[in-house]
């Protein structure tokens, strides 16, 4: 006798995986991707149900779940972090070539720029930083 219980799906979970089976047995091609809509249904249950369960539950990959979650949760995610309006660089506490930082720009239209400084002194964030407020490349 097992000792084991098995873990009970919730009825959202178990009625979109019957769906997407009944989706499945339908598609001439078993290699066809998954409709948009079943991407944003998952995406909801995952919030609510959390991604590997979601994912286990459904019987989709854990990562092309991840995926679309944080496409549709992107612009979210990054305004519910705390941005800072202004970053003071203090001469006296930094040392020449000794500062690493990752600067991240992002604009309202979901371009991203990332980069990852070491070794810059100073001067060199200053300038980097002027580029930036001036918005000129």
């Amino acid at each position: 006798m097992s000792t084991k219980q098995t873990s009970s799906i919730p009825i959202a979970l178990s009625q979109a995986r019957h769906q997407l089976d009944l989706w499945r047995s339908q598609q001439p091609n078993k290699r066809t991707r998954l409709p948009k809509e079943f991407w944003q249904q998952a995406v909801t249950l995952a919030k609510e149900h959390g991604l590997n369960k979601t994912a286990r539950a459904l019987n989709v990959k854990y990562y092309s779940l991840k995926k679309h979650f944080d496409e549709t949760n992107g612009d979210a995610s990054v305004s519910s972090k705390l941005k800072p309006e202004f970053i003071e660089l203090l001469h006296g506490t930094m040392t020449p070539g000794g500062v690493e930082c990752m600067i991240e720009w992002a604009d309202g239209h979901n371009a991203t720029v990332r980069m990852h400084i070491k070794g810059a002194g100073l001067s060199e964030l200053m300038a980097l930083a002027r580029v930036f407020r001036s918005g000129r490349t």
